[in-house]
């Protein structure tokens, strides 16, 4: 997942092209393919046997198109576009022009980011609806369909508007790391943030090698957590043919400090008790294990409402 390029001012949302370029270069070296969006409705439920990478770009900022979009074109790289349908035309933001041009291209797909990119787990649900709707009504006016794709702003939201979303979208993605497999919840899928802080090459290298790390269940499946149930009471259940189990280690940022969880394993469950209640906005918990044929991840991010 990316936002800016060539935008030294964000240092958390931008790469700089060379290194972009440069990760390209490492995905090619290891003889991955790119992932193409249109491939979802075909392949999604069916196993795969390769890996293949998708990128998706959120915000449509300008800096995209004037960057990173005359690189992936030339080249042909697939790629989703996740565009929030209030800033566009605005200063810093892509046009629909600019939009539907992208738009146009077989390897390109526009994706749906929400009409604000507010904080929308505060809204209360008929506010949210609003948003969702005011946004799908915008594109089928500008490009003449609503996509099948949608991200949610930072990564956040509850199981109702979760919920919400599946009747209106295909698959959604947060910004929970990991990788995608055919167990994921398609309206929960993860994706690995890459940035200046966070897209240095020996680290991009290592996260394109990673394995999924496949489960059954998570609890809570709601990802919103107040004052009530915070820390929530998590488990994860596996399948019974997975092994290696008893090699998982998670650490998670419960007291806003990251350190190793304390987990059990008992019967292909693995149950997750917090050392302390999260205290940041959004909590995050990630789980490994190195797997005879490599390191396997996921991850989860909740949203902490104080009121």
């Amino acid at each position: 997942m990316y936002h800016r390029f060539n935008e030294d001012k964000y240092p958390s949302t931008n790469i700089k092209m060379e290194i972009f370029k440069k990760q390209i270069d490492i995905i090619k070296k290891n003889n991955y393919e790119f992932y193409s969006p249109k491939e979802f409705d075909f392949e999604f439920d069916k196993p795969k046997l390769d890996k293949k990478i998708l990128i998706s770009i959120d915000d449509a900022f300008s800096s995209f198109y004037e960057n990173a979009w005359p690189y992936l074109k030339e080249n042909k790289i697939p790629f989703i576009l996740f565009v929030s349908t209030e800033p566009i035309g605005k200063y810093g933001y892509m046009t629909w022009n600019q939009i539907k041009e992208i738009e146009k291209e077989d390897f390109a797909f526009i994706g749906n980011h929400s009409h604000s990119h507010d904080y929308l787990v505060n809204y209360n649900f008929e506010k949210f609806k609003k948003d969702i709707d005011q946004s799908i009504k915008i594109f089928e006016k500008k490009i003449g369909y609503n996509p099948l794709f949608f991200s949610y702003p930072f990564g956040e939201y509850s199981l109702e508007q979760k919920n919400y979303i599946s009747h209106k979208f295909q698959y959604a993605f947060g910004q929970h790391s990991g990788v995608i497999d055919f167990n994921k919840d398609r309206f929960e899928l993860p994706r690995f943030p890459i940035n200046e802080k966070y897209g240095d090459l020996k680290r991009f290298e290592s996260l394109v090698k990673l394995l999924p790390l496949q489960y059954k269940k998570i609890e809570p499946e709601d990802k919103l957590i107040t004052r009530t149930n915070n820390p929530p009471k998590m488990y994860v259940e596996f399948f019974n043919e997975q092994e290696n189990l008893n090699r998982i280690n998670c650490f998670s940022n419960e007291g806003n400090k990251w350190d190793n969880s304390e987990i059990k394993l008992k019967n292909k469950k693995l149950i997750i008790k917090f050392r302390e209640k999260f205290l940041f906005r959004r909590g995050r918990i990630n789980c490994s294990l190195n797997d005879t044929n490599g390191w396997r991840w996921f991850g989860i991010q909740f949203v902490i409402k104080e009121n």
